[in-house]
């Protein structure tokens, strides 16, 4: 039963890196952490050192003592974890279930639902380490929001306890809100490797300093402005700059050429579709990336 307060009783089904600090947020909003359950040695020396004191149990008996339960494994195991769970009857009415996969909404905890309970998605947009400073992390940080309308206050208060800004999205928009953010992520990731190994092959010191400044500088200015962040050669619709620049990336290895070309022709489609540069300047900046190729 809940305390006079509102505590609940919570489980926790994994403890990778988001299981022990979901966990830690919730214990320090007050809630109680009744069980973990963990499979590894590594994971249940995690729990031991992040949750001490709180029970390695088995996944029947966190359910059985949970009045919140927290679903923290890898997003593949969630459909098959929640219906083996239901054929097995361990799902209680009034339960809360959350997962905290970012491509889903609640329809994956469908089997759980059907017997009562009741279903929250919940995702931290950072990425975590599974140690205690990203608690601190926690501050302010987006947490994607979906449930049913009437059970929306409940993952919005949990979110909150843990010191995040809930972020509500509908049951339908989930996967693409969550694949819109990985394209984000993939091509920062993609684009920082490819500089470095760029810089690299130029002899240049320092590489890591010089990018660590300059894009995030670049992602803050692309939030802010969007396409007009977007700055030398490609604004200025310099073809003569975008030239030298593929034909010295050439230079250095067709991988570091090819990532050029591809992310220039981005660019200046992009600048042309909102309208920042005409189709006459665009062509002559597409025919020097052509012409680097020969």
């Amino acid at each position: 039963m809940k305390d006079p307060e509102g505590r609940l009783g919570v489980g926790i089904i994994g403890m990778g890196t988001a299981g022990p600090i979901i966990g830690s947020a919730l214990r320090a909003a007050g809630h109680q952490i009744v069980g973990v359950a963990a499979k590894s040695a590594e994971t249940i020396e995690r729990a031991d050192i992040l949750l001490p004191g709180v029970p390695v149990l088995s996944l029947e008996e966190v359910i059985g003592r949970s009045e919140l339960v927290v679903l923290a494994v890898p997003d593949a195991e969630i459909a098959g974890l929640v219906s083996g769970l239901a054929d097995l009857g361990a799902w209680r009415m009034g339960q809360i279930l959350v997962h905290l996969a970012g491509p889903y909404g609640t329809g994956i905890l469908e089997p759980a639902r059907a017997a009562g309970v009741i279903p929250l998605a919940i995702h931290p947009v950072l990425r975590l380490t599974g140690w205690s400073i990203d608690l601190q992390r926690f501050a302010g940080a987006p947490f994607l929001v979906t449930a049913p309308a009437p059970f929306l206050p409940i993952a919005q208060a949990l979110v909150v306890e843990m010191g995040g800004e809930p972020v509500v999205v509908g049951e339908e928009a989930r996967a693409a809100v969550h694949a819109s953010l990985t394209l984000g992520v993939a091509g920062v990731v993609s684009s920082v490797v490819e500089c470095l190994d760029a810089l690299e092959s130029s002899g240049v010191q320092g590489g890591p300093d010089l990018v660590s400044r300059i894009l995030p500088d670049a992602a803050t200015w692309a939030v802010d402005e969007g396409e007009g962040a977007l700055g030398a050669p490609f604004a200025p619709a310099d073809s003569a700059c975008v030239r030298e620049h593929a034909l010295a990336l050439g230079d250095r290895g067709a991988r570091a050429h090819a990532a050029y070309v591809s992310r220039a022709r981005e660019a200046i489609e992009l600048l042309v579709e909102r309208g920042r540069i005409g189709e006459r300047e665009a062509d002559a900046m597409r025919t020097a990336l052509l012409e680097s190729e020969d």
